[in-house]
């Protein structure tokens, strides 16, 4: 470990880790982490004064007396420091990553293994490269497996997680348009997700396999892996179900190849059918039976505003506001068009990160929203604004604008999609709505 074991026995003795003066807590270990605008060497003295038992820096001028531990460099001790302690964990670790449904997926999976093991699952988003490492470092002696979800916006960023986390077992949710500027385009972002398989193929790890998908099957061959286990909707596969019913909830019936059994679940979006057979397959792989199984489903509730059906005092929300991708916009535009309302809304924000495609997916989903029988579309952000055109809908070029058309056009009595990538902060429109 190249930040040396002295580092290591101080995390053994004071285990909470933080990167934020504003979250110190006594007796934490304070990462000075460097970001675009600031230098947290400069808030070592401040971390300690609060109640930090060390400060780790990587800038002598900050040096205080021995609470403070210099490193070459403080994000990379920190990844190094997470790698080591997971070496010293011997237990299952779920590799998780895709472009669209990972967080819901690692909900699902994390609801269920639960039932049966002391699961841990990533919090939140925490799936970059300082998240990664932060879920690592809440591992405990205690935890029995772990679900460590991976984001990423650029190739090689999932085998360098990898090398952190080092999974047993992956999944792949699916390959979409998402993080196409930085991926380098849609075969950009299939390469940089089989790192996860290449990953697997060289540690004799097992990936779970959705058969539908035709991109996860064409990667996995390519990975030649030899570890596999395959969900879907074909007999043929170790899980395989039924989308039985959308509206509003989904309902789904699946089979172990030795019996049958049904689900309700308090999921929205029949894009989760997967997901859920995801949980299923991964839960089934790890000995739990079907009356687990079908508890951990059926008890999980959306809160993390994906795929999140909310009452208000006017209408009926589809919270689905943490992210969006093109992939990702048409799954939840066919979703609201499935559902039974007298009067819908589809209130749609920008996407982020789409490089070159951007013009056209902005387009591409106008088309799409035009094409559905929702009744009234709200299209806002620059991109939408400047594809404007002759579209059916309302064009704003940001929330705000928003915010004074819908205080002024009151919606009520109305299913509405708030949907939009994470900057567009749609949440503020929610109590308009």
């Amino acid at each position: 470990m190249s930040t040396n074991n002295s580092l290591y026995q101080h995390f053994l003795d004071y285990r909470t880790i933080c990167t934020d003066t504003r979250s110190i807590t006594k007796d934490c270990l304070f990462f000075a982490l460097k970001g675009e605008n600031f230098d947290a060497n400069s808030f070592a003295e401040q971390a300690l004064n609060l109640g930090a038992a060390y400060a780790i820096i990587d800038n002598p001028d900050y040096s205080i007396d021995q609470r403070t531990i210099l490193v070459p460099d403080v994000l990379t001790a920190l990844q190094q420091l997470a790698k080591h302690h997971r070496q010293q964990l011997n237990i299952p670790v779920i590799g998780l990553t895709g472009s669209n449904g990972k967080t819901t997926t690692k909900e699902l999976i994390n609801a269920v293994l639960s039932e049966k093991y002391k699961t841990f699952a990533t919090k939140g988003n925490l799936n970059n490269h300082i998240g990664v490492p932060l879920s690592l470092l809440s591992l405990t002696a205690e935890t029995e497996i772990a679900v460590i979800e991976m984001g990423a916006n650029h190739q090689k960023e999932i085998e360098f997680l990898c090398e952190l986390a080092q999974p047993t077992h992956g999944l792949i949710t699916n390959v979409g348009m998402a993080h196409l500027e930085g991926f380098g385009g849609f075969e950009g972002v299939k390469k940089g997700k089989a790192e996860l398989f290449a990953y697997l193929k060289k540690h004799d790890g097992t990936a779970f396999i959705n058969r539908n998908n035709p991109y996860l099957l064409e990667m996995t061959a390519t990975a030649a892996l030899a570890k596999t286990v395959y969900y879907g909707t074909e007999a043929d596969n170790t899980i395989s179900g039924k989308l039985l019913k959308t509206d509003p909830f989904l309902e789904l019936s699946w089979t172990d190849q030795q019996a049958n059994y049904q689900i309700h679940t308090q999921l929205t979006g029949a894009y989760n059918f997967e997901n859920i057979l995801a949980a299923i397959v991964i839960s089934h792989f790890f000995g739990l039976t079907a009356d687990q199984i079908n508890a951990g489903l059926s008890g999980y509730q959306p809160k993390n505003n994906r795929s999140q059906l909310s009452k208000t005092d006017k209408n009926m929300v589809i919270c689905d506001f943490y992210n969006a991708n093109p992939s990702s916009m048409i799954a939840a535009l066919a979703n609201i068009e499935s559902l039974s309302a007298a009067h819908k809304v589809a209130i749609i924000g920008d996407m982020f990160e789409l490089g070159n495609e951007s013009a056209s997916q902005h387009q591409l989903i106008i088309a799409a929203a035009e094409k559905t029988l929702v009744n009234t579309l709200i299209f806002i952000g620059k991109h939408f604004y400047e594809e404007k055109g002759q579209h059916r809908g309302h064009f704003f070029q940001s929330p705000a604008e928003a915010k004074e058309f819908l205080q002024k056009q009151s919606i009520a009595d109305s299913l509405i999609l708030l949907k939009g990538s994470r900057g567009m902060a749609l949440e503020q429109l929610l109590p308009l709505l």
